[in-house]
């Protein structure tokens, strides 16, 4: 799994900014000049949306804020279950599953349209909003119902897996017996299974069958040897059974609870092939539904930060909403310097950033963290294996 974190690490955080749109390509042109020694620089494009009333563009600013961590934490749970879900031949293919409508995450972002054909834009910003909820509801709701279904198979398969390894004082010993070992269907006889270390073998076979009256002498067989232990059989009459097992333990020979039974063995042989086919039944179905909604969730969340920039950029620079946005993408470590270049590119938009950031929590454009720019700001964060640590 840890060997997958360099892909999406390495992606970290892009930014969505936005300004009052003056002379057009001119404007872009200096963003592009200013900043390309210190990151890559793309038109993240906004439709022409439906603006309402000031009030419920405020009010919207909220529910749109919350609806944008929902998603991304409905996104960083289908990516941390893919992530440790993928079988050993496909996690090699996690890059493939994480992709937003067939593109990397970066040339989804880089390259983003608004899709008009899921969200209209005849619509107002509110009904894209309860679409986009409706739509990662639905998403959260189903990966529930089928991760619930997938974890029960392989907690169940675990469950019988884990009892067939271990040390001999604790594994089923069905698959390591045969009928041949056991005195089968006597009333007064029974065979049972007794591991001992391998230290105590010549101890066992010099007193096993004066462990308990009416051990049958010559009775005890080797069955196998699992690291410092063996497995041996023998047999005695059942009414002296409780005597042999209080005198075996004080030797430290185990006797293990387990009777010799076909038709009980054949069942759980049977239970847990079943459990292997309903995995191996259940995990592509699986994969592939986390691949197509991964990406489903990727793309409505493009569409939430395309209506938050939209949105607070009308809120703060009011209308016509005419705006230039864009998404970069900081190169390392550059990421201070970027900001200082773009708090000079734009910082004449309000000479009061930075001045006192305790009083802007309410100022449209403000990041959750506080911090607070002359331009409009939002992120994308696309670490979801750093951030699935932390949820």
């Amino acid at each position: 799994y840890n060997e997958y974190k360099s892909y999406l690490s390495l992606m970290g955080l892009y930014w969505l900014i936005s300004v009052p749109k003056n002379d057009g390509q001119e404007q872009w042109n200096t963003l592009i000049e200013h900043t390309k020694s210190l990151s890559s620089c793309f038109r993240f494009n906004l439709p022409s949306l439906k603006v309402g009333t000031l009030d419920a563009l405020m009010s919207l600013s909220d529910d749109l804020q919350k609806l944008d961590q929902y998603t991304e934490q409905v996104m960083i749970k289908l990516y941390n279950y893919m992530a440790t879900s993928l079988e050993e031949g496909d996690r090699s293919r996690l890059k493939d599953y994480t992709k937003a409508n067939n593109k990397d995450l970066l040339s989804y972002c880089g390259t983003f349209v608004w899709d008009v054909a899921k969200f209209p834009i005849k619509l107002s910003i509110k009904e894209i909003h309860d679409i986009i909820a409706k739509n990662i509801t639905k998403v959260e709701k189903d990966f529930k119902t089928k991760s619930n279904t997938f974890n029960t198979i392989k907690t169940n398969l675990a469950q019988y897996e884990k009892k067939e390894s271990g040390s001999l004082l604790t594994r089923n010993l069905a698959p390591l017996v045969k009928e041949e070992d056991f005195v089968i269907s006597s009333e007064y006889l029974v065979t049972v299974c007794v591991v001992v270390p391998k230290s105590s073998y010549k101890e066992w076979e010099g007193s096993y069958w004066k462990l308990a009256d009416f051990v049958v002498p010559g009775s005890s067989r080797l069955i196998l040897e699992d690291g410092e232990m063996g497995l041996f059989t023998v047999t005695m009459f059942r009414k002296t059974l409780d005597a042999f097992k209080n005198n075996a333990r004080d030797k430290k020979f185990t006797v293990r609870e387990f009777q010799y039974n076909k038709e009980k063995i054949k069942s759980s042989t049977v239970e847990i092939e079943n459990l292997r086919k309903a995995k191996a039944k259940a995990y592509v179905p699986l994969i592939k539904w986390l691949k197509g909604n991964f990406s489903e969730a990727f793309v409505n969340w493009m569409h939430i930060k395309a209506l938050r920039l939209f949105t607070e950029s009308v809120l703060r620079y009011g209308l016509p909403a005419t705006f230039m946005t864009a998404m970069l993408e900081p190169n390392r470590k550059s990421e201070k310097k970027l900001r200082d270049k773009l708090g000079v590119l734009y910082g004449s938009l309000d000479r009061n950033a930075g001045d006192n950031q305790e009083q802007m929590g309410d100022i449209p454009g403000v990041f959750v963290s506080g911090d607070y720019f002359p331009y409009v700001y939002f992120d994308v964060n696309t670490s979801f294996v750093e951030a699935a640590q932390d949820f």
